[in-house]
């Protein structure tokens, strides 16, 4: 007769388990997560400032990384008190 032994395989955590691990993970860093809609005129001004390249304005990435970028750069004063 042969045991069966127990899997080891933990579940996937659901959606909501991951949503609220994420949360708890930006809180622990001082971060918020926030949805804000920019206009085509902003982006336009990051790729005029040189923070998005023109060929990446449709990609949800690096506009992302655009807008902190200018962010960093418009508030970075704030963040070194």
């Amino acid at each position: 007769m042969t045991a069966s032994s127990p899997t080891t395989d933990a579940a996937a955590p659901s959606a909501a388990a991951e949503r609220m691990r994420r949360h708890r993970q930006r809180r622990r860093y001082g971060l918020r997560c926030l949805m804000i809609e920019l206009r085509e005129t902003e982006i336009d001004a990051l790729i005029r400032k040189g923070l998005l390249a023109a060929e990446n304005r449709h990609d949800y990435d690096s506009v992302q990384s655009a807008f902190y970028a200018f962010l960093d750069h418009a508030l970075g004063e704030l963040g070194d008190a």
